[in-house]
């Protein structure tokens, strides 16, 4: 049923082992963590895109769900309920024996959950974050991958017929750390099985990589927004990431909080601060969306639009130097549709804005390379 993929990896930090009992105050002061590089790519278990914990054989002291919760784990050393410590995280109660003569957990005994991706892609690397579970965390964790079309069940998805790719072997981590994993399995997977052995908690599953559409799925769509996260879109780079990520302009829907669009520092020069996406696949762009909702007094006084057709292709304005209004969704028909593969928003002088909507329709042979790439990736 599990298939063992040979995995090459960078040099990563590891922690094992349990850490420190909390002692008081910041209990993030002897957190243990790491910058991981593939951070830098969309979490696909994000709650915006649809992502979910459909199952698990155990959830004791901690609901499943707290596994895709927004932001980092919370922990009150006051907080107890009737079965225990109240944990933001999955938790499992204690593996036991089968006898008083082996009161011990068997080597492969485990607890699993299964986690629903909100958008299938290439997975680059995964963090099992176990902060506040010092001495209750998992001995070790593994990861596996699956694609499955459609909406399967638990019950389906724990088929004999489902092929499990190992992302993550089984391997020790470490208590009240980030844990984080580098795969290098260059494959589509829409689900995938989070297993600890033999038990314990883990407070957070963040899983980054690369959305892959249905090509399918955009073809019947026929104009979709071509640089949305869940659509293919992602962020190449940015002028400025101080209060916010730049890839929340890309999420589905609307900005709820100022801290869920992209906000720049202050500037005192006379520059300004830019994005520059990749889209889905080359497409032709006919209408432009440009929100600044919950930005009231830091929105984005104007901005532009440009987009470049391959990757030295020249920048052409689509939208020029327009005014913006404060917690206002703009939109804009172009006179003419534009072509491109990539696009550029810029903020004059500074601020933010929450959402870049850019839609339209693939070119034939845009859609023909999301095609290609759909197959060669086992979608």
């Amino acid at each position: 049923m599990i298939t063992v993929t040979a995995l090459h990896r960078s040099s990563l930090a590891r922690f094992t082992g349990d850490a420190n009992p909390y002692g008081g105050g910041d209990p993030y002061a002897d957190y243990r963590t790491a910058d991981f590089p593939f951070t830098r790519y969309a979490d696909l278990a994000d709650r915006r895109l649809g992502a979910g914990v459909i199952a698990a054989n155990d959830e004791f002291f901690a609901h499943r769900e707290n596994l895709l919760l927004p932001g980092r784990a919370e922990f009150d050393p006051e907080r107890f309920g009737h079965k225990g410590k109240i944990m933001d995280g999955w938790e499992t109660r204690r593996r036991r024996g089968a006898s008083a003569a082996h009161p011990w957990p068997t080597a492969d005994d485990h607890d699993w959950a299964l986690i629903r991706l909100g958008a299938p892609g290439v997975i680059r690397g995964i963090v099992v974050d176990t902060a506040h579970f010092r001495g209750n965390h998992p001995q070790a964790v593994s990861v596996e991958g699956a694609c499955v079309p459609g909406a399967p069940s638990p019950e389906e998805l724990l088929g004999d017929d489902v092929k499990w790719t190992t992302l993550v072997p089984r391997t020790p981590v470490g208590g009240h750390a980030a844990n984080g994993f580098e795969v290098g399995v260059e494959q589509r997977f829409t689900h995938l099985r989070l297993n600890q052995h033999p038990d314990g908690g883990i407070a957070r599953l963040r899983v980054h990589g690369e959305v892959v559409p249905d090509p399918q799925w955009l073809e019947a769509l026929g104009t979709f927004d071509v640089v949305a996260l869940e659509n293919g879109g992602r962020i190449e780079d940015a002028s400025d990431l101080f209060y916010s990520p730049a890839a929340n302009t890309i999420q589905p829907g609307r900005s709820r909080r100022m801290d869920d669009g992209w906000e720049t520092r202050r500037r005192r020069d006379q520059g300004n601060d830019w994005i520059r996406y990749r889209l889905a696949a080359r497409s032709r762009i006919r209408a432009v969306g440009i929100d600044t909702a919950c930005l009231k007094g830091n929105s984005a006084g104007w901005a532009s639009v440009s987009v470049r057709d391959g990757e030295d292709g020249d920048w052409t304005e689509i939208l020029p130097r327009t005014r913006l209004q404060p917690d206002t969704d703009h939109r804009f028909v172009l006179p003419r549709a534009a072509v491109g593969t990539h696009a550029r928003v810029d903020i004059f002088p500074d601020g933010g804005i929450s959402r870049l909507r850019l839609f339209g329709s693939l070119t034939e042979d845009g859609a023909a390379r999301l095609a290609a790439r759909h197959q060669e990736l086992g979608g």
